[in-house]
């Protein structure tokens, strides 16, 4: 009897091991670590535009996380390196990051918008105080201090379109097809939520006598020379440069400007690269 006692009680002994092995075995793994940067367990996408990697009706993949800014090249901050399969669109995990890579094949959530735009001190084509003034603090404080650069340089600009929503982009990139149908319209103008203007973190600039505005004319100015030569001090890039659209999917751009952080800015101007190069993703396609 006495033995019957004993062997049951190691038996049940066992099974109680067994059954805290099988609690551990459920627990979530650990993020890990590779190449620096943590790598967090994969989560299942959302339905809904929030500012999470949620992917579009034709999406076959997420986007992962947008890294921090960095001085040295990295894996794409807001997309895989694999290219999206039929023109699937991925949407970026967090917009809000100044590193975001925002193009043809990453969108920005429908329903985001910057919680610190402001209006900088600088001088506009127009005196409305609209929208298309704003930008984010950060980049803000940094575009007051390119355009005091540039006077005491003797070459004075002007803003002409920073901020815009997702349904002034919207509304703006109908009117391009309406009147130059859509293949044209791509080439030159941002489907709604694949706009920089929408991170807060962008801004057309031109003379300060407002003369060709957003306009191939610009090329060539001793404006676009001091911008190419001097943005990235201040944290700026030329996000479309020459000779780069069939890279970055948009024709050259002299006016257009991305902050994204002096680091990053400095080195992509230094090497004459495109965001999509530094971060070592697939050429966008027109």
């Amino acid at each position: 009897m006495n033995i019957s006692i004993a062997i049951l009680m190691a038996l049940t002994i066992v099974a109680g091991c067994g059954n805290k092995s099988d609690v551990i075995s459920t627990v979530s793994p650990v993020p890990t670590t590779t190449g620096g940067a943590t790598t967090a367990p994969t989560v299942s996408p959302s339905v809904g535009a929030t500012p999470t990697t949620i992917p579009t009706a034709s999406s076959t993949a997420a986007a992962t996380a947008t890294a921090k800014p960095s001085s040295s090249p990295a894996a794409s901050p807001a997309a895989s390196n694999t290219p999206p399969k039929n023109g699937a669109v991925q949407v970026i995990a967090k917009p809000e990051s100044i590193t975001a890579l925002v193009n043809k094949q990453n969108a920005l959530p429908s329903s985001y918008e910057p919680t610190d735009l402001v209006y900088p001190n600088i001088a506009f084509t127009f005196s409305e105080k609209i929208d298309k003034r704003k930008m984010r603090q950060v980049a803000a404080t940094a575009i007051e201090k390119l355009f005091a650069g540039a006077a005491k340089d003797g070459v004075p600009l002007a803003g002409v379109s920073a901020y815009r929503s997702y349904a002034t982009q919207k509304a703006l990139f109908d009117s391009y097809v309406k009147k130059d149908g859509e293949e044209k319209a791509k080439t030159y103008s941002a489907v709604p939520g694949t706009s920089e203007h929408e991170t807060g973190l962008a801004i057309d600039v031109t003379g300060s006598n407002g003369k060709c505005a957003a306009a191939d004319c610009f090329g060539g100015t001793k404006e676009a020379i001091w911008l190419e030569k001097h943005a990235g001090e201040y944290g700026f890039i030329i996000r479309y440069p020459q000779g780069k659209a069939a890279i970055t999917g948009y024709q050259y751009e002299p006016w257009h400007l991305r902050y994204v952080g002096a680091d990053i800015a400095n080195e992509i101007q230094a090497k004459n690269l495109t965001m999509e190069e530094y971060y070592h993703t697939v050429p966008v396609s027109k």
